[in-house]
């Protein structure tokens, strides 16, 4: 990129920027996160009361309803702050505010139509990508625990639905077989391995939504994303603050959260590695994330919840292992890849998560009945 082009690029974001700016100057933006769906950038003013805020570009190919998100962003961040001045905690806790344009809306498009938003920056804050240590789970679980707490008393009806099958185990299931029966999957014990593997659980796919569909668990607002590196830290404290990446929250189950919190919290190999055989459900993470979302969630759960807390985590670590495969058999057209072989990779790993699960059921029960 030219100089001249870093400065036009520069100027433009500046501009943009200032659309959200009710007060100081902008004097600096620069890209920000690692997230690979928005466009993000810090942006910091010359104001000595909120030196920075964060600006996003809305990837409007994945939210096809950019407004909805927004609407349902201002609703129950609205009811956050209400909630958080009628009864403060006893400790630091931040929800991300959505921040006006200097004409009162949400949002602002540039001439070429793109989508852009500015919310808060938490700051003193830092995300990690593993869990460090049982004091580190616990604060994950007391994280998540918070935030379903505080939109507990919202009726799921006041939010959108931004992204609809998400997180629908039956409708995943569905889309694989279309794909198997168009596929000739090739022949390997790691192909054949996986293939058995689904076709034993497809009765399984369904629990949560026959749960939902027979009124055994309530619709209510769920987070859709609450993975290790959404939720800040205290820098002194080390305490969690605030859970962020709040696009994917939407009417739906608490366990699809619960079970992606656990899922990706206690597998200590990661998502990514080769060694697919050696990965494990580690239970003492576990058992920390558990007793840190408890000690918030009990406020609001029901005796059917936690009948359906193990269920969670094995359908959600399963789920993706199907996601993962499907979109393999498929020729890899939804996740990025970086080889031919990559999401069968990937599913293998989940699917390897999803056995150790099942082979420590009893512990995981006893686990979950201990903390009641």
């Amino acid at each position: 990129m030219t100089e001249n082009l870093i400065t036009q690029v520069t100027d433009n974001l500046v501009a943009i920027a200032d659309q959200f700016t009710l007060q100081g100057k902008v004097t600096a933006v620069q890209a920000f996160g690692s997230g690979n769906i928005n466009d993000t950038f810090l942006v910091t003013l010359d104001s000595p009361d909120e030196k920075h805020f964060v600006l996003q570009r809305i990837n409007t190919q994945v939210f096809r309803q950019p407004q909805l998100i927004m609407q349902n962003m201002c609703t129950f961040t609205d009811h956050v702050r209400k909630r958080l001045q009628s009864n403060p905690l006893n400790r630091r806790w931040e929800m991300p505010r959505v921040l006006l344009t200097k004409d009162a809306q949400d949002h602002w498009k540039d001439t070429e139509g793109s989508f852009w938003r500015a919310i808060s920056f938490i700051s003193n804050s830092q995300s990690f990508d593993i869990m460090a240590d049982r004091s580190h789970a616990k604060e994950i679980g007391y994280a998540l625990g918070m935030f379903h707490n505080l939109i507990s008393d919202l009726p799921p009806e006041k939010l959108a639905d931004t992204l609809e099958g998400f997180h629908i185990t039956p409708r995943y299931l569905e889309h694989y077989e279309e794909v198997l029966a168009k596929a000739t999957p090739p022949q390997s014990p790691e192909v054949n391995y996986c293939l058995q593997f689904v076709s034993d659980r497809k009765s399984f796919a369904h629990i949560l939504e026959n749960a939902k569909a027979s009124g055994i668990l309530p619709l209510r607002l769920m987070h859709g994303d609450p993975k290790i590196n959404n939720v800040m830290f205290d820098t002194t404290t080390q305490q969690a603050v605030s859970v962020i990446d709040l696009d994917t929250v939407k009417p739906g189950l608490v366990h699809y959260d619960i079970g992606d919190c656990l899922r990706s919290g206690c597998n200590l190999t990661g998502e990514e590695t080769e060694q697919w055989e050696s990965v494990y459900f580690d239970t003492d993470l576990c058992q920390g994330i558990l007793q840190g979302y408890l000690s918030v969630a009990k406020a609001f759960l029901t005796e059917n919840d936690y009948a359906y807390i193990y269920d969670a985590i094995r359908l959600i670590t399963f789920e993706l292992g199907l996601r993962f495969f499907a979109d393999y058999l498929a020729g890899n057209v939804y996740f990025k890849v970086k080889h031919s072989e990559h999401n069968l990779a990937r599913a293998l790993v989940q699917f390897k998560l999803t056995e150790s699960i099942e082979s420590q059921e009893t512990i995981i029960r006893a686990i979950i009945q201990d903390m009641k």
